[in-house]
C-alpha cells in the first residue's frame, strides 16, 4: 500500500506553527517530522498532523470529543504515544499551539537520543 504525499498546505501550516519552537525538522518516512532532543514529538503522515504525547494528554485530547485519535500508521499497528489531531484542532491555532506545545515538552523532557 503506498501512502499519500502530505498536502503542501499542511506542510506549511505545521511549519508556521513551530516557527517559534527550538526544534529540528528531518524527514521520516518522506513525511516533515520534528524533533527536540532527538526524540520526535510532531509531524505528519499523509494527509494527518501527528504529536507525541504523555499518557495523560492522550488520555485528555482521546476523551475530548472529535479532537484526536489513536495514531495507527497501518491498520492494527497502533503507536502507543502518539495521536492524530483533527482537523477542529490544527484548524484553531490557539487550541493548536496548546497541544504542540505539551507534545513537546513531553518529548523534551525524555532522555535525549544520542547521535550515531
Amino acid at each position: 500500500m503506498a501512502w499519500k504525499p502530505a498536502p503542501a498546505e499542511l506542510s506549511e501550516l505545521i511549519d508556521s506553527a513551530l516557527a517559534g519552537f527550538d526544534c529540528q525538522k528531518k524527514k521520516m518516512f518522506g513525511y516533515p517530522a520534528y524533533f527536540v532532543n532527538g526524540n520526535m514529538f510532531t509531524g505528519l503522515h499523509e494527509d494527518r498532523v501527528i504529536l507525541r504525547l504523555s499518557q495523560q494528554d492522550r488520555e485528555a485530547i482521546l476523551a475530548g470529543g472529535k479532537k484526536a485519535v489513536q495514531f495507527e500508521p497501518m491498520p492494527g499497528r497502533p503507536m502507543k504515544q502518539y495521536v492524530v489531531v483533527l482537523e477542529p484542532v490544527y484548524k484553531d491555532p490557539v487550541l493548536f499551539h496548546e497541544w504542540l506545545d505539551r507534545s513537546f515538552k513531553y518529548a523534551a523532557s525524555l532522555p535525549a537520543k544520542e547521535k550515531r
